[in-house]
């Protein structure tokens, strides 16, 4: 039975040693809540590491079999692939680029070296329980190769990736030298999730700026495999924390909190220590606050927790000495007797304390200044039972996207900060519970549960989606399959395009000329009288003819406006008129104006904007503007616009390749039947044949052709094939 794999640089799972045992402990994160219902039913694993470094074989073989009982697996790392892997690259190298704290970026080739080496470790893992039908899910920026390298070893596996930080924009991401290696290792997945569509977009921005990939409908198309890539916010586990804030422990623990604090009002703040939070800022626009409106001393506290992390690392331990000065200075400056103006705690609570202080608070700061998600603010949410209660929220937080009734504030503007706080705590408790009913509706419908099933759902989807527009590789038993069908034929029906299929796509017009390869192998097609061959292209009919007009050939140019057929004169199928191309051509020179590289084709009855030596991602954007902008303008115009290799051509809604194929199909009845073709003109040839031809696709992309070669070369080899 198929199984999912879930995959993670963590396990959830604690594990430390006591006494010289190992003691377990299930992880109370919300990823660890979400995914529970699947890697603990059946087959289902999940692998990552479990946290703490194993060198004794023994050791790790007892741990292995421990974990093995509660459907995991452990990935085990040294301490110097721990420092490199996950300390070094994911935490010193993408972490401050991917959050915009790029002045923090160390650019090191050997940690580079070393997320290579864990990421082909994970895959190592993975292979070692992957079977054809499993489902892979993996997971965060630590495994960002992973993916790829599951698909080198695995083809046909269902690969999903969910990225939990914010994607950069191209600007920052461009920044890091192993840039391109990083968008082809997440590229390896079917499926690619984001929590915004920021994110979403910025990745796409990328991929088509430095792979030179486009996308349509958030689809990519990658090695003739369509990858879907969507925004997924995460939910948490709503019903969990709704409960553990009615939960005995934590009235308890209100009750004595309370009596510690006083009857002070509240504001939470609740943050991981880490430069991209904004704790400092935070602090300053409270010391503000309190300066500025001086009527709410001793009649608000901010209790503040921050839970450790990596303070003795250079910039975390400099933002820990940062923040207890602040905090010294804010209650030495304002404090008093009976009132302390921030209560701090620099340690992890337990799930019933931090549900008491969700109860107990009446305002939430949560002000990062670059955020994924942040389930804090959700959390504080969930356990408003008397829906009383504000949020201040940055909107750099990828939770603002959904919590648009909360106070959206810009974490770098001190000065808006403090006017959120004066309203927070101003604000009719009629408002509260309103804004507050609304969110909770919002969180309660997109909880986690609901976040991993449209997961899976749309993981499904493109699964299915490929799996229809699959398109079989033409290897040697399929071609002999063509070869003997040729051979046995009396009538033989072939149909070649011209650019990418016969010859290579070049620049230089003058390359584009058939080479005595080509001229040998058209020679020998077209001498043999069971042959007719139509070289169907989207050229103008004078460079056609001029290349091809001393073979016994047929010909069909402009993508269909023009015909040549054997001993006859060029003709259109039907009449056509070309009174708009003054109107269009303004249209198409404004756009070479503005795209250095870039020009125009006339044909007859089509233009054509070329744009392969624009750079890349420029010419890529220019092309989704002006297919737009000419969508519109030939909206009642009869005309078609076509995307093809680095082209846009606009031409007459009657003409295609498949209609003038169409004309040969009737006239010529054939035995054999094929057709050979690169772009998306030509789907229409192909689409036009009947259900006993053979089609061929050059290139990648998904086809409605029958099978697929990687370059013009391969038809060759295939045309010299039937010739021998």
């Amino acid at each position: 039975m198929p199984k999912t794999i879930i995959v993670s640089n963590r396990l959830p799972v604690k594990i430390t040693q006591e006494e010289g045992k190992y003691v377990y402990k299930s992880s109370e994160g919300g990823l660890a809540t979400g995914l529970g219902s699947i890697y603990k039913e059946g087959d289902n694993i999940w692998i990552g590491w479990p946290g703490m470094s194993v060198p004794n074989t023994e050791n790790r073989k007892d741990i292995t079999n421990h974990l093995a009982e509660e459907n995991m697996r452990p990935v085990f790392l040294t301490p110097t692939e721990i420092e490199e892997y996950y300390e070094g690259f994911s935490n010193e190298t993408l972490w401050p680029n991917f959050h915009y704290f790029n002045q923090y970026i160390i650019f090191n080739e050997e940690l580079w070296k070393a997320y290579q080496r864990v990421n082909k470790k994970f895959a190592k893992e993975i292979a070692q329980v992957l079977e054809p039908e499993d489902t892979v899910w993996i997971h965060d920026y630590q495994l960002l190769l992973l993916p790829q390298l599951v698909r080198d070893f695995a083809p046909q596996a269902s690969i999903g990736f969910f990225l939990h930080i914010p994607f950069p924009s191209y600007e920052s991401f461009r920044l890091l030298p192993w840039r391109r290696e990083i968008l082809k290792g997440m590229l390896g997945s079917d499926f690619l999730g984001f929590h915004t569509y920021d994110d979403m977009r910025h990745f796409l921005s990328s991929v088509n700026r430095l792979a030179g990939l486009g996308n349509s409908n958030s689809r990519i198309n990658v090695d003739n495999r369509k990858i879907l890539v969507d925004a997924l916010p995460m939910g948490i586990d709503y019903d969990k924390y709704e409960s553990a804030a009615s939960h005995p422990e934590t009235l308890s623990r209100e009750v004595r909190y309370r009596t510690g604090i006083g009857n002070h009002r509240l504001m939470l703040s609740i943050d991981r220590l880490d430069y991209s939070k904004g704790i400092p800022q935070r602090l300053k626009a409270f010391e503000l606050f309190l300066e500025r409106y001086p009527s709410f001393r001793e009649k608000v506290s901010l209790l503040m927790i921050v839970v450790p992390s990596r303070d003795q690392v250079g910039k975390y331990k400099e933002l820990k000495e940062e923040i207890d000065l602040l905090v010294g200075r804010i209650n030495g400056n304002y404090g008093r007797m009976n009132w302390t103006p921030i209560h701090y705690f620099y340690r992890s609570f337990p799930l019933t304390a931090l549900s008491a202080f969700y109860r107990m608070a009446d305002v939430a700061l949560v002000t990062p200044m670059r955020d994924g998600m942040n389930l804090v603010c959700k959390e504080f949410i969930a356990s408003k039972l008397d829906k009383r209660g504000v949020l201040i929220l940055s909107e750099m937080a990828g939770a603002s996207k959904e919590l648009s009734d909360a106070i959206l504030i810009n974490p770098n503007n001190i000065e808006q900060m403090v006017k959120a706080i004066k309203k927070a705590l101003e604000m009719p408790e009629s408002k509260q519970k309103t804004n507050m009913e609304t969110m909770q509706r919002s969180l309660k419908r997109y909880n986690i549960h609901h976040w991993v099933n449209l997961f899976m759902e749309r993981l499904s989807t493109v699964k299915n989606e490929q799996k229809a527009l699959e398109t079989k590789q033409l290897d040697n038993q399929y071609q002999q399959q063509i070869v003997n069908d040729y051979k046995a034929a009396k009538k033989r029906l072939i149909f070649l395009d011209y650019d990418g299929t016969l010859v290579g796509f070049n620049s230089d017009p003058l390359e584009c000329k058939p080479n005595k390869e080509l001229v040998d192998i058209l020679t020998k097609l077209t001498t043999d009288k069971k042959n007719r061959v139509v070289v169907i292209s989207g050229r103008g009919r004078d460079t056609l003819e001029a290349w091809l007009g001393s073979f016994d050939i047929e010909i069909v140019a402009e993508h269909g406006v023009w015909i040549k057929e054997r001993k006859k004169k060029w003709r259109t199928i039907t009449t056509l008129t070309d009174d708009w191309k003054p109107e269009i051509m303004k249209v198409l020179e404004g756009y070479v104006n503005r795209t250095p590289g870039s020009f125009v084709e006339k044909k007859d009855y089509s233009l054509v904007w070329h744009y392969r030596k624009v750079e890349t991602g420029l010419g890529e954007e220019r092309t989704r503007e002006l297919t737009s902008r000419l969508k519109y303008a030939t909206g009642d115009k009869n005309l078609k616009v076509l995307e093809g290799n680095k082209v846009v051509e606009i031409k007459n809604s009657e003409v295609d390749k498949g209609r003038a194929a169409q004309l040969w199909i009737n006239n010529y009845p054939s035995e054999f039947i094929m057709a050979c073709g690169d772009d998306w003109t030509d789907e229409d040839t192909f689409r036009s044949m009947p259900k006993n031809a053979y089609t061929v696709k050059v290139g990648n992309n998904s086809s409605a052709a029958n099978f697929r070669v990687a370059e013009y070369t391969d038809i060759r080899v295939l045309l010299k094939a039937l010739t021998k």
